[in-house]
């Protein structure tokens, strides 16, 4: 089995088109499907689903893509190391964080680290902890700053970036606004939320505090943006439970903490992927994180 095989069959599987990814590895389209035809025969498996539109993955492709994902990317990690070796950090960071992470200044970092190693190649890519978890334990990112569940894999190592408290957003003239203490799941689970896709972090967070609770809540506008999210509770559509420094960027809004269950602590950090699968891009970036 032949590596660019591999590099051909995880482009088409990516792009769900033969001649997208022949454009993309610029190759033929004919020669990008003889390589793929080889590695069917090697496997004795049929691994797309061809159509006049497009390719989907079989059941013996959706197998084949986590590993060829993996080999691909433990010898981009050989060819990195031995760059780092002889004295250069070469090759690719690919980085993957949620919106507004707390802990780490993003684009300050990335900023500092473009220009200790501008050889370096950086990739950045915004999404919810659910998603970016898959992608670091698949070898598609270096490593993400999110939050991390039991239900994440547990080839992931991770990284403390910060904790803070669970925090309830609602309008000045809510009824909620004038409690003046820290609320129970109790107090709010009759509310109308705001809330962000169940695969974020805060979502994450907030859903196992109910359930500890024992406290059913209803998600009546779900959104993918921290700014969408802050908008909807300043025009009192409902309340929200997000991080406590998320109260900082709409300081209009009233505040209160989120008490009794002991899951209202949103901890936020790096996931790695094992150790010696760890790119020196991603170990480079992590020592500038921790000085």
């Amino acid at each position: 089995m032949e590596l660019r095989h591999l590099q051909h069959f995880v482009a088409v599987a990516e792009d769900q088109h033969f001649t997208r990814a022949a454009e993309r590895l610029m190759v033929s389209q004919s020669g990008l499907s003889a390589s793929i035809r080889a590695l069917e025969r090697e496997l004795r498996a049929p691994l797309f689903v061809r159509t006049t539109r497009r390719v989907t993955l079989t059941e013996a492709g959706r197998a084949l893509l986590g590993e060829a994902e993996r080999i691909l990317a433990q010898v981009r990690a050989a060819h990195e190391a031995v760059a780092a070796v002889q004295g250069v950090l070469r090759g690719t960071l690919a980085l993957g964080t949620e919106q507004c992470i707390a802990g780490v200044h993003v684009a300050g970092l990335l900023a500092a680290f473009r220009r200790r190693h501008p050889d370096v190649e950086i990739r950045l890519r915004q999404a919810g902890s659910g998603a970016l978890a898959e992608e670091v334990a698949a070898g598609r990112l270096d490593l993400a700053f999110a939050y991390r569940t039991q239900a994440d894999s547990d080839q992931l190592r991770s990284v403390s970036l910060t904790s803070e408290p669970m925090t309830v957003l609602c309008h000045p003239s809510h009824r909620l606004a004038t409690a003046g203490a820290a609320l129970a799941p109790d107090d709010v689970g009759g509310e109308v939320f705001v809330d962000f896709h169940p695969d974020w972090g805060p979502r994450r967070t907030t859903d196992a505090a109910f359930a500890a609770a024992g406290v059913r809540r209803t998600v009546a506008l779900e959104v993918n943006d921290v700014h969408g999210l802050l908008d909807l509770v300043d025009e009192n559509l409902g309340i929200a439970v997000v991080p406590r420094h998320l109260r900082h960027k709409r300081p209009a809004l009233i505040a209160l903490p989120l008490k009794g269950t002991g899951e209202t602590e949103y901890e936020t950090v790096a996931l790695l992927p094992p150790e010696e699968a760890t790119s020196p891009a991603a170990r480079a970036l992590v020592t500038l994180l921790s000085g």
